[in-house]
Order: C-alpha cells, then structure tokens, then sequence
C-alpha cells in the first residue's frame, strides 16, 4: 500500500505524561534557530502537530516532540514542542521523554553511568545530566532556561469566582500560579474535572488582566497555564509539595511538569522560601514526583531570577508509526467537545 505520510515515533512517559518522540519521516524545517523553526511549523507547517495530535491518532492528553538538526555550536540536537493546542518554548517532560529517547534508541550514544550533552529548546539552550546503566537512561537532570517573577500578589477577577490573588511566573512557560488550599482543594484525583474547569477560567482571565512580556523575547507574551499548588512541608527528604497543572484545552498534566516547577522555585526564591542550592519535591497530582533545584541567581534583561534545574525519570512504552492513506478523509484529524473541552469565553 503507498501512504501519503510516514512517521517514526517513540512512545515515552514521564511521571504519568505521554510525550512521543518523532525519530523519523520529517526532515529539518526552516529557521535559524529552534523558535524559529517552531514558529515556522506553526505558521506553515501546522498539518503535522493535527496529524498527530488530533484524533483519530492523538488525544488531548498527550504531546509530541519533533527532534531536528541544531545550528548551536554547543546543541547535540534541538527539539520543538507540540501541544493539543499551541506550540510551547519550553517543557521539563518532554525534555526528560526526548532525553530518553534520543540514549536509548542510539541517536545521541548512551556513556554509563554518566551522559551529557545539551540540546537546544526553542526557549533556549538547556543542559542534559543523564544517569545510565545497563543501556537504561534512569534519570534525567536538565539546567532549565532562566525562571523569573512576573508579579507576586495580583488581584485578578475571574468570571463566577470573583477577585483571585496569583502569582505570575515564567519557568519556560508563563504561569499563573494558584494557592489550592485557598480554594479548598487537596489536589487529589477525585478533584480533577474541578481543577480543570476552574484552571482554565484562571488563566483566560489572568491572561487578560496580568500583562506578561518576556524582557528578552517579546513573543514569549502570554499566560500559557495555571498551577496549582498545596502547602510546602518540611520531611526528611528536604521540602515537598503538591502540585498540579492545567494544560489547554482542558486537561491535568500528569506530571510534576518542569516549567512548573521552575516557576515555583522561582516564586518561592523570591519570596525567600528556598535559597540556592534547596531543593524542592514536587509531586503530581497521581503522586509521580520530581525534584527542582535552585542553582543560582541569573539577570534576565533587569529582572532578577533564578537557574533551575529539574530532575525526573521516563520510560519507553511503545515503537510505532503514524501513517496517512491517500484516501483518508480526516488527514489532519478533528475536534469534538466531548473529550476536547472548548475554549471558555
């Protein structure tokens, strides 16, 4: 049979998120660097991120990472980041799923105990700290790009809730981080249908009333989600806290999520609740866990912020290849609202 379109993926899970690894049938896509290369498939090329995400192929839980050649002197690979609904500068859990794919199919060779490297994200150069053994990458540890504070304490008025204090952050992503307990929330699973709904009314209206530009990159410009987060408690593993990350259109990342992360221990830093060199575990709303770190101060154009560095774990669940039939009536898929929640007004 001639198909119309081959591609190669690698199924990986991080804490719980699924975040496939294209290996194979896309050549390299136009651009400089890899923002550019992402905002040229957005712009272009955005036929694959609806081949593969939507159904019948895709779900709405689920992302896909498009590994491609870097022009970075320092970069082994770069790699651009589709979600359900947009294109995003930078994830921790497809950066630890990419990682994991690219040691263990062989596409970067695999040094026991010990691998590194770095790889160029669209939000910038990220380095990769990859324990191994026996041909099995056992975690991942990647130096974030820089994380900083938009805003501590913002009033935001949020449509069947009325004022909501947030916090705004940017940890690869922009955030609007929310206090769950406030809300009377345990972040739990009974409680996720609940999170969602309200996460999304959050960052809509956050998105409108809290203005945020990235000094260094004025297309980085909106609140991408909302995180929501428990009490920090001191155990003797070090501090740890729940949280739990409302990814569009309307779903909980089942991760501890990275840029998460990162824009918590950039809250928490400037708030003085976690200095350099502190630690914090962050457990997922399904109890998967990762670890973030302070590792220094950083200048961010003017704007204090802090290096973060997340540490987590991933496995390969599949080998597989999507194909396209020349006579397939849906070649980038569809939406239903059934399982793809619309967009709150």
């Amino acid at each position: 049979m001639r198909f119309k379109r081959m591609i190669n993926v690698v199924g990986v899970h991080t804490g719980g998120e699924l975040n496939e690894v294209i290996t194979g049938g896309v050549l390299n896509v136009p651009g400089a660097t890899m923002f550019d290369k992402m905002n040229y498939l957005r712009t272009e090329g955005d036929d694959l991120r609806k081949f593969l995400l939507n159904e019948p192929r895709g779900r709405v839980s689920q992302c896909v990472n498009l590994i491609l050649p870097s022009a970075h002197p320092e970069a082994a690979a770069g790699f651009v980041i589709m979600e359900s609904e947009y294109y995003v500068p930078m994830s921790g859990s497809n950066t630890i799923c990419t990682v994991t794919a690219l040691l263990e199919t062989g596409m970067i060779p695999m040094q026991e105990p010990v691998t590194t490297f770095k790889l160029e994200a669209p939000a910038g150069l990220v380095a990769i700290t990859a324990a191994c053994a026996d041909g099995k990458c056992q975690s991942v540890t990647f130096e974030n790009v820089p994380a900083f504070v938009f805003g501590l304490n913002q009033t935001v008025d949020v449509p069947g809730l009325g004022e909501l204090v947030i916090d705004v952050a940017y940890g690869g992503m922009i955030y609007a981080l929310v206090d769950a307990t406030k809300l009377g929330f345990q972040i739990v699973p009974k409680e996720a249908r609940a999170l969602v709904e309200l996460g999304e009314r959050i960052k809509h209206a956050a998105a409108r009333q809290c203005p945020a530009v990235h000094p260094e990159n004025p297309e980085i410009n909106t609140i991408n989600q909302t995180l929501f987060y428990g009490p920090v408690v001191e155990t003797r593993d070090g501090k740890r806290s729940r949280n739990t990350v409302v990814v569009s259109p309307g779903r909980l990342d089942r991760s501890p999520c990275g840029t998460g992360t990162s824009a918590r221990l950039a809250v928490m830093h400037a708030r003085g609740e976690l200095r350099v060199g502190e630690s914090l575990i962050h457990d997922s709303i399904i109890d998967s866990t990762y670890i973030g770190t302070v590792r220094e101060t950083v200048d961010v154009a003017g704007v204090p912020g802090i290096r973060p560095a997340i540490t987590g774990s991933a496995w390969v669940t599949a080998f597989h290849q999507y194909v396209l039939d020349p006579s397939d009536p849906f070649p980038t898929g569809f939406l239903l609202p059934d399982s793809w929640p619309a967009t709150p007004d």
